[in-house]
């Protein structure tokens, strides 16, 4: 049972950093129905700006939560600047060409982040610091959990809540929500489309950021490739659960992280992605639009 509950909560903790990740994607397809590829990318620009933070604060004498919750403040602040810049130059000038111009403008703005981080860090893994600290209180439960597991869980469900709270109740929110079913009406309806875009684009970095700088900190190594292969299985989970539906991509995220864990623990971790991939395609079979996508219109 306990190597059950082991995987089980290693599960949502991959299935956590997925859906915090696949959220960014799902939330621009969502608004522009742009697939963003460099929205990995800036997951792991979020995780090196932490490893740089955490190591100037710490020469400083800070420690403990203080040093998690300030390095992980200045890597949101950052990678949010990042995924705005990447929207006003690569996607911005491309708003009314062709969908395939801003998809091969994505991929491109996906491989000069890489490189620019491999030319100006390394292509070596780095090792991370353990920013989350030991709890006594989990002493009992160590078999199956670990601290991480309780602090990258718990995050990612107050910005569950949080990003709710702020998609249904906002002004900004509701603007996003109106972009999201009919960009022209909304532009009719005196919504300023173009600021719903960037707060989108700096809404879903923040959130990359966040797991960016949670998943380094439990591994503890990164390197400038870590984005790439999160943020394929980020948009997998964004694809399983429905692209365009925030439940869905956060369902699709924890499904995914629980079938990659029991995959990995009870079979091998050799074909945990055979796995994942395998589902994703068994989902679309017979669900094409997601778990809980809708399903296009056909006009008449």
């Amino acid at each position: 049972m306990e190597y059950f509950l082991e995987l089980f909560f290693s599960g949502l903790t991959r299935g956590s950093i997925y859906a915090l990740l696949a959220l960014g994607y799902t939330m621009v397809y969502g608004i522009i129905a742009l697939i963003n590829f460099a929205h990995g990318e800036i997951y792991m620009i979020g995780a090196f700006t932490a490893l740089i933070a955490a190591s100037i604060l710490a020469l400083l004498g800070i420690s403990g939560l203080s040093l998690l919750v300030l390095a992980g403040a200045i890597a949101v602040v950052y990678a949010s600047s990042y995924g705005y810049t990447v929207e006003k130059i690569a996607y911005k000038p491309l708003r009314n060409a062709p969908r395939l111009s801003p998809l091969i403008s994505a991929i491109g703005m996906s491989i000069f982040l890489q490189n620019y981080v491999l030319l100006a860090q390394t292509s070596d893994f780095v090792s991370f610091p353990q920013l989350i600290p030991d709890f006594e209180f989990m002493e009992n439960y160590r078999s199956f959990m670990q601290p991480s597991d309780l602090v990258i869980i718990s995050t990612t469900v107050v910005m569950m809540v949080l990003l709710t709270i702020f998609i249904k109740f906002t002004k900004i929110g509701k603007a996003m929500r109106a972009t999201s079913q009919d960009k022209t009406m909304a532009m009719l309806s005196g919504v300023n489309v173009d600021r719903v875009i960037s707060v989108t684009f700096i809404t879903g970095s923040a959130l990359a950021a966040v797991g960016g700088v949670l998943i380094s900190s439990h591994v503890g190594q990164i390197n400038f490739y870590i984005g790439f292969i999160a943020g394929l299985k980020a948009f997998t989970a964004a694809v399983l659960g429905g692209i365009g539906s925030i439940p869905g991509a956060v369902l699709g995220a924890l499904i995914l992280g629980c079938t990659e864990s029991f995959a990995a623990g009870y079979i091998s971790s050799d074909y945990e992605d055979v796995f994942a991939f395998g589902l994703l395609v068994l989902i679309l079979i017979f669900r094409p639009s997601g778990l809980l996508g809708r399903k296009p219109s056909e006009k008449v």
